[in-house]
């Protein structure tokens, strides 16, 4: 982060605007990627309280949890028919060693996207969510991700909400330190919505 302030002026105004953000930070392995899963498609209020009704059910989350659990115990936690089934998916590759989870620690970026991808409910934007919060690399970019894309188009000014090609090209110039250019974004997007709804 401190890289990019000193080299970047609109990380500077995203940095004066919100301040800095928190630790994203997440230990690696299935619970994290189960979390990942969780918070799909659904609002960070919505995704924090599936997640706390799962720990809440399941005890601790792990391999073994999930899959002693029915499809119905989960259903009752929270997780769509969809997520219910990710979740047994995610559990069963791990416990069959189809998916190394501390193996991935070993290969590049795109070879855990290529690892995760082929586990049902994770594409590219969960496997990138994992590198950068799990996995901690330092150059990730979603460039798939909503809230990031309308957080550049607020911060660049654009007249239009930037698509993946564009926002591709957009973060070409924050390499190496992508990862930390999104989490700066997300937070000065958080930051803009809460001033809206406390206005």
């Amino acid at each position: 982060m401190k890289a990019l302030i000193l080299k970047d002026a609109d990380m500077v105004r995203a940095y004066k605007l919100a301040g800095a953000p928190a630790s994203r930070k997440r230990a690696p392995g299935l619970p994290s990627l189960l979390r990942i899963i969780v918070n799909q498609q659904v609002s960070v209020h919505a995704g924090r309280a599936i997640w706390a009704r799962l720990e809440a059910g399941l005890g601790r989350v792990s391999v073994e949890t999930v899959l002693c659990a029915s499809e119905a115990d989960l259903r009752g936690f929270g997780l769509s028919a969809a997520k219910t089934r990710y979740a047994k998916a995610l559990a069963d590759a791990v416990s069959e060693g189809s998916l190394d989870l501390k193996g991935l620690e070993r290969l590049s970026d795109d070879d855990v996207r290529g690892e995760l991808t082929r586990v049902p409910g994770l594409g590219k934007w969960s496997a990138d969510i994992y590198l950068m919060f799990a996995l901690g690399r330092p150059d990730i970019w979603p460039v798939g991700d909503l809230a990031l894309a309308v957080a550049v188009e607020r911060l660049l000014g654009l007249k239009t909400r930037p698509g993946p090609r564009e926002m591709e090209a957009i973060g070409e110039g924050w390499k190496p330190w992508r990862s930390a250019a999104a989490v700066m974004l997300w937070h000065f997007h958080k930051h803009a919505l809460d001033g809206k709804s406390s206005r």
